[in-house]
């Protein structure tokens, strides 16, 4: 085959590995086709709940990411504009998260000189990510998500939960001023920070932030079904936020937020033109890698749920391309970073929502809210600046103390010791290193012991009975032919079992009676360049002692890979095939058996003798044959 044929069918390969399970560019026109009034009524309901939680929580993830609150806002509003275009999910509601957000601030407080030029930085971050969650879903990297542990997401939630009242404790002990930001950007280092300067907390702030505690915690427990967060935002504004703003008393002074105005609502293009641009994307690469990574991880796990719940079908790379373009128009807007959001995700559900389009409302809601806000601020009524940061950093910590699930916790500690090590690691990792480094810590420690596990390819070694029965061999039994060994594998064979797969072959060899062994690779799977290549240092090894190595019951697939490989041909030297020789024996799905019988006759031939009568019984009917 000439190097052009062999191109072209590299690419015909190429395309096919993508035009497999290809991503949609415009899943919601078939939703619109069948549109009805009244799923419009019961998504409009729906999403007026939502948006009822989705604004106040914009505010709060907004202050964990240490962002001003138009961020988190726009975030919300056109996240949740453009992803019901392209997502799988009808349940899905995007926006800023909890763990995506103190990721953020979490790599800016490490890095104080990039936190000065956030105006600059963080478009540019929003729009890296939305570009690496597109090409994620176009290559299906979605698809790898279920090879992370679930294990990973417990203890990254937990340590993030941890890290955020920490954080939040700043500001509801009203020591921000008097602490250095640059604490704020290890638990250690925050933790010693505030035991520090402890004494200088404010106490009219902690009475603030107590009292919405207590009255958030109650309203739950009373009226569950309520918008409890948004509720009691407004209502600790308006009672507090009132005081500090008349500078009352000892409310004098007292730290609030700042509204926004109607031009922080105009798209702002990231300027990829100016200097040092790709020194820029250079930095922030590995954080947009984590975020990104997160994003669509948070969304796998939050789509999936739902599916299950109403019966409808799952595609996480379709849901996948739906975070990014979001990150992307979001990017464009002046947004934060977006993900899908488990509770807005799941209150649209649980208030009835029927299609895709209750998260379209909802962003169109959203968007009015904001411009409202802009609209009040301009005439003298700026209503963000009545909410005390005490008010929500007490929210913040107890909706913070909800990413604490005990069961889930206690399932991944109980469970197996790889799935405690999984949590515990990934738990200490999130208090000890950078956010965007302590994801993939977990990941790379998931994925190692799972590998672990994989490699370890159980090889048995197998004879015939006198009924002609393949069986286990036992030490009671001696080999009918001592010069002959049958060797069963089980388990995948790709690159982490390579060695191992060699070493015990080579540990089954060592007796020096043994002169050809039979290779059975019935349940062999998943071989790959390395283990092919240990295959044939294998087949040298034993060429080199005057050994022989036959396989029998391979599979279709195993035969492909030895022969595109080339070392069918090495398998099959010394092989006359012009008299039919080979020392290969494809597995017949019929009759298992059949091949390592011909293998075994092939081995007698080698050694040059007939000592053993070879019976094969199989019995698909229960009527005995030999």
């Amino acid at each position: 085959m000439s190097f052009l044929n062999q191109c072209k069918q590299l690419g015909r390969r190429f395309s096919a590995q993508f035009s497999a399970d290809h991503v949609t560019l415009f899943p919601f026109i078939g939703a619109l086709r069948h549109y009805q009034w009244p799923w419009f009524v019961s998504d409009s309901r729906a999403a007026f709940n939502v948006t009822l939680l989705a604004i106040s929580q914009a505010i709060a993830f907004s202050a964990i990411a240490g962002l001003p609150v138009v961020y988190g806002v726009l975030s919300t509003a056109v996240a949740a504009l453009v992803a019901p275009f392209f997502s799988a999910s009808r349940f899905t509601i995007l926006g800023p998260t909890n763990a995506t957000a103190l990721m953020f601030f979490s790599f800016f407080a490490a890095y104080p000189g990039m936190a000065d030029r956030w105006h600059e930085m963080v478009p540019l971050l929003v729009l890296m990510v939305g570009v690496i969650a597109v090409l994620g879903s176009l290559i299906r990297a979605a698809d790898l998500m279920q090879f992370v542990s679930r294990s990973v997401l417990v203890g990254y939630i937990s340590g993030a939960a941890v890290l955020i009242v920490a954080n939040q404790l700043i500001h509801l002990l009203g020591l921000r001023e008097v602490l250095d930001r640059e604490t704020s950007a290890s638990f250690v280092g925050l933790a010693i920070g505030l035991v520090k300067v402890l004494n200088q907390m404010q106490w009219v702030t902690l009475g603030i932030g107590v009292s919405t505690f207590v009255f958030y915690f109650l309203l739950k427990r009373l009226r569950p079904r309520w918008p409890v967060f948004a509720i009691t935002l407004i209502l600790m504004s308006a009672i507090f936020g009132t005081l500090i703003r008349n500078g009352t008393g000892a409310f004098v002074g007292v730290a609030t937020f700042e509204t926004f105005a109607l031009g922080d609502l105009v798209p702002k293009l990231p300027n990829l033109l100016r200097d040092g641009i790709f020194n820029d994307i250079s930095t922030l690469l590995g954080v947009a890698l984590a975020i990104a990574f997160l994003a669509c991880l948070e969304n796998s796990l939050m789509s999936k749920t739902l599916a299950s719940r109403a019966g409808d079908p799952s595609d996480v790379n379709q849901d996948m391309l739906a975070v990014g373009l979001s990150n992307m128009a979001t990017a464009i807007a002046g947004g934060m970073p977006a993900s899908g959001s488990l509770t807005r995700s799941m209150l649209n559900y649980a208030s009835g929502a029927r299609t895709r389009f209750s998260s379209l409302i909802c962003g169109l809601l959203s968007l009015g809210a904001a411009v409202s806000i802009a609209l009040l601020a301009a005439r003298g009524l700026p209503l963000i600046d009545y909410i005390p940061k005490a008010v929500l950093a007490a929210l913040i910590i107890a909706i913070s103390c909800s990413l604490f699930n005990a069961r889930n916790i206690r399932i991944c500690l109980n469970s197996t010791s790889d799935d405690a090590i999984v949590i515990i690691c990934t738990f200490a990792a999130t208090l000890l290193a950078p956010l965007h480094v302590a994801i993939f810590i977990g990941v790379a420690i998931s994925v190692s012991l799972f590998l672990r596990k994989a490699s370890k390819p159980n090889l048995v070694e197998y004879e015939f009975n006198d009924q002609g029965e393949l069986r286990e061999k036992d030490d009671k039994h001696a080999r009918p032919i001592p010069a002959i060994s049958i060797v069963h594998v089980e388990g995948d064979l790709f690159f982490g079992a390579a060695d191992l797969f060699r070493t015990q072959i080579q540990r089954t060899v060592a007796d020096p009676n043994i002169k050809v062994i039979v290779l059975r690779l019935k349940n062999a799977r998943h071989l790959d360049a390395t283990s092919v290549l240990a295959l044939e240092d294998l087949i040298g090894f034993m060429r080199d002692q005057g050994r022989h190595l036959i396989i029998s019951g391979a599979p279709r697939q195993v035969y492909k890979v030895l022969k595109k490989s080339g070392v069918l041909e090495t398998l099959q030297e010394g092989c006359d095939r012009r008299k039919g020789e080979t020392n290969l024996f494809i597995g017949n799905p019929a009759n298992p058996n059949i091949s390592t019988r011909d293998a075994l006759m092939r081995a007698q031939e080698l050694l040059g003798t007939k000592e053993a009568d070879i019976r094969i019984f199989f019995d698909p009917n229960k009527n005995q044959e030999e």
